[in-house]
């Protein structure tokens, strides 16, 4: 699959996978703000998806070893976005991403257009209501 992407500096560097077989892309630092309240970096580069495709960003297995935290879990860039793709972190100490740093990654994936159908009542399943812990520890 071919997605157009523009390089908003010229230091922007492309989504790359960092072994064969990955699901997600590394995205790069080009530059970060940093206020009392979080960490922004932008990767300088913009995107435009097929209109029936999300790409979800996704924090990278090494932030475990920083005291960062992705501000919204899981981002989400639509199709219909065109500016920066920017990562925002919480911060909770003094370790974090520099300029030219792997920041995240990236998952382009298609989506179903859902239309919701109101129901006076839903079919019976094993699992039920149960939920938050409902099968078990072990």
């Amino acid at each position: 699959m071919k997605i157009k992407i523009k390089k908003l500096v010229p230091e922007a560097v492309l989504p790359q996978y960092a072994h064969a077989g990955d699901a997600g892309m590394d995205v790069y630092a080009v530059s970060k703000v940093v206020t009392d309240k979080f960490i922004e970096y932008g990767t300088g580069l913009a995107f435009e998806l097929p209109s029936d495709h999300v790409m979800l960003l996704y924090p990278r297995s090494s932030i475990s070893n920083l005291n960062l935290t992705l501000a919204n879990s899981v981002g989400v860039l639509d199709s219909g976005y065109r500016g920066e793709l920017k990562l925002r972190f919480r911060q909770g100490g003094e370790a974090v991403y520099e300029i030219g740093d792997k920041i995240g990654q990236i998952l382009v994936l298609p989506f179903p257009l859902i239309e919701f159908e109101e129901a006076s009542e839903l079919t019976a399943s094993a699992r039920g209501v149960g939920g938050f812990g409902s099968s078990g520890r072990k």
